[in-house]
């Protein structure tokens, strides 16, 4: 396996590009292209991604433990082919719009002032998790642990309090219509 210890990779492009095997250790990828990459079996340990182009990137099997991406434009990507063991992420100020967290385990996982516009966590464990200024439009949580997490700065979510376990969870009063959708009731 080829590792890479404390790297820094800026403005590199990994775009389209298969990558096997390969272990990133406390790396930073700076202003990089991954759009529809492929890293297959790779292992991600303490590395940021700041301002990098996700889109489409596979991570086939790969391991992410302590990742954190900042103002990163992750459109479409399915963290569900990560490995589960040690699967700890990390987004700031970025865009995850029609990704997918089906069946992860992430217990208190950070999702500060970024967009996850129809993103799905059907199954998932979120539980302590905190949506922090993050737009929830169209995000499904069904059969999803929600229990101690904190939405109450969060932004148009719509949730079904039956379907999934909200015990202990946050909510502001602002959030009430996201609760109450499926009753067609009125709230003024």
């Amino acid at each position: 396996m080829e590792t890479h210890d404390d790297k820094t990779f800026e403005e590199v492009s990994f775009a389209e590009k298969l990558t096997r095997a390969t272990e990133y250790n406390n790396c930073l990828f700076k202003k990089c292209d991954l759009s529809n990459s492929d890293f297959m079996k790779c292992k991600f340990i303490d590395c940021i991604f700041d301002n990098c182009n996700l889109s489409m990137m596979k991570w086939s099997r790969s391991t992410l433990s302590n990742v954190v991406f900042k103002q990163c434009k992750i459109l479409g990507v399915n963290f569900s082919l990560c490995e589960d063991f040690l699967f700890s992420v990390r987004f700031e100020s970025s865009i995850l719009d029609y990704s997918s967290f089906m069946n992860k385990k992430m217990l208190k996982t950070y999702f500060i002032k970024s967009s996850l516009k129809e993103v799905t966590f059907s199954q998932a464990n979120i539980a302590g998790a905190v949506f922090d200024q993050s737009d929830l439009s169209g995000t499904v949580f069904s059969q999803t642990d929600l229990s101690s997490v904190n939405f109450s700065t969060a932004l148009n979510y719509t949730l079904d309090p039956e379907l999934n376990n909200i015990n202990k969870a946050i909510f502001s009063a602002d959030g009430l219509p996201g609760l109450l959708s499926k009753y067609n009731i009125k709230i003024v």
